[in-house]
Order: C-alpha cells, then structure tokens, then sequence
C-alpha cells in the first residue's frame, strides 16, 4: 500500500521500525538530503486513537506554533489506497531508555517540566477535545466493534470483558474535570530526551493531543515511571516527577489517586 509514497522518496532508503502507538506502519526514511519518518495506513481507516493521520498533522502543526518541541510535519496526504504522514527525524534518545543511574531522576524531571509546560498552555484556545464528551463515546464504540485489546489489559483487569471494562469506566468516571493541553499518550516512549543534557527535544506520537484532564497524561507517565524493572525508574523518580510537577501549585492538589485509577482504565480502550 506505500508504493505511492515509495516512488515521492525513491531517494532514500526504507527501514521499518515497528507501528506507532496510532497503529501506523512506521519508517525511517534514510539516504536523502535529510532523515524523515514515514507513517502509513489504510487511507480512510481511523487509527488506534479514533483519529487519521491528517488529524495528527494537524496536531504538529498547532503545537509548534505554541513553541512545544515536536517533529516538523513535511507533509500528509492519501492517495489511492494509502494515507500517510512524513515529518522530518527529531535528535534524541526515547525517555524509556535505559538512562544511567545518575541521570534517571533528570530523566523524571524532564517529563515533569514538559507534562507541566503543556498543562500550562491555555485549553480553551486548543481546537482538538479529547474531554470526556468525547473518549467516553469512543470507548464505548470500541466495545460495540470489538476494538478493545483483551489480551492486553493491564494485570488488575486481566480476564475481563469489554463490557466489564466499560461498565466500570461509567461507574468510575469524575465528577469534574481539570481542563488542560494534553498529549494524551504521555509516555516515556513518546518523549525524547537529549543523552547529555537530558533537555526535551521532541514530543512525538501526538494524535491524542486535546483539551482533556490533565490526570490523562500524568496516569500514564506515573504508572510507567513506577516500574523499577523496565524501564528502570521505581520510587524516587515517581516523587523527583511529582516534586517537580507540583511546583508553582502550592495549596491545590498535585494528584488525585482516584483519577489517576480512571485515567488508566480510560487508557484500556485506545
């Protein structure tokens, strides 16, 4: 299916290296005058997050002209049967690294400042929502088609049905929500980090960027950042994240556990 985009870039050479977290087949475009990755699907076909690629276009485009580090969209398209997305390769090792012992705190640090950076710029002025007025339904129709990845629940929820799963999404879901920017799918894997300096140089896979509660990024970079094992974080860079996350909100509360639980379970359906 990527024969169209094949012969635009016939110049360089393809490396697959893997799918992206939006489902695409994702290239490293190698041998131009410039390094690019290439993603694919079927053109037409929403991918994991409920979105096409021309909406994460989309996407990269309205965060770097609020100054947040993200890969240049070259450009997206769909022809015949093929949707894709090009953007030029951002420097950078993934946060998910294995990072010495001694930078591991900066490392948690890092996604702290850009978790907060982002939460800081003004929702209301965002385009895309990602409230719950819109993943609740999307969940719920992830069910309805079959779409919910059962082999995959995190362990507390292993063995359940999706109507288990969405039963207790509803039974669970906040009262309120705490409106912010938000990446949607922040994990370590999606941020990348400069080996030396461990400075932020790019945010990637942003097809869940929306105005959303900003418990929906800090539940997923907690929860990975509280493994010791993989990718060898543990304790004391869960509290280094949350110290330097909390700074500037002295009297309101930094998390709440209840919404961080939802979040996750939220998360189970894209």
């Amino acid at each position: 299916m990527d024969s169209v985009l094949r012969r635009r870039y016939a110049g360089h050479e393809w490396v697959r290296v893997g799918d992206g977290a939006s489902g695409a087949a994702v290239y490293r475009l190698r041998g131009g005058a410039r390094e690019l990755f290439a993603k694919l699907a079927p053109a037409g076909a929403a991918v994991a997050s409920g979105l096409s690629l021309s909406a994460e276009a989309e996407r990269l485009v309205w965060l770097a002209a609020q100054g947040v580090p993200v890969p240049r969209a070259v450009e997206s398209g769909e022809e015949g049967r093929v949707a894709w997305l090009v953007t030029e390769v951002v420097p950078g090792r993934p946060a998910s690294a294995r990072w010495p012992l001694r930078q591991r705190q900066d490392v948690a640090v890092a996604l702290a400042r850009i978790a907060r950076s982002l939460h800081e710029l003004d929702w209301e002025r965002c385009p895309f929502d990602r409230s719950l007025a819109v993943t609740m339904p999307q969940a719920a129709r992830a069910v309805a088609e079959g779409n919910v990845d059962l082999a995959e629940l995190d362990e507390e929820r292993e063995g359940w049905s999706g109507e288990r799963l969405l039963a207790e999404l509803e039974r669970t879901r906040p009262a309120t929500e705490d409106l912010a920017v938000c990446h949607g799918d922040l994990c370590p894997d999606n941020v990348l980090l400069d080996p030396r300096t461990c400075q932020v140089t790019g945010l990637i896979d942003v097809g869940r960027v929306g105005r959303a509660d900003r418990h929906s990024d800090l539940a997923l970079v907690l929860r990975e950042l509280a493994h010791e094992e993989d990718p060898w974080f543990g304790p004391e860079c869960v509290a280094a994240f949350l110290r330097e996350y909390g700074r500037g909100r002295e009297g309101e509360e930094v998390v709440s556990e209840e919404k961080l639980a939802f979040y996750r379970l939220l998360d189970e359906f894209f």
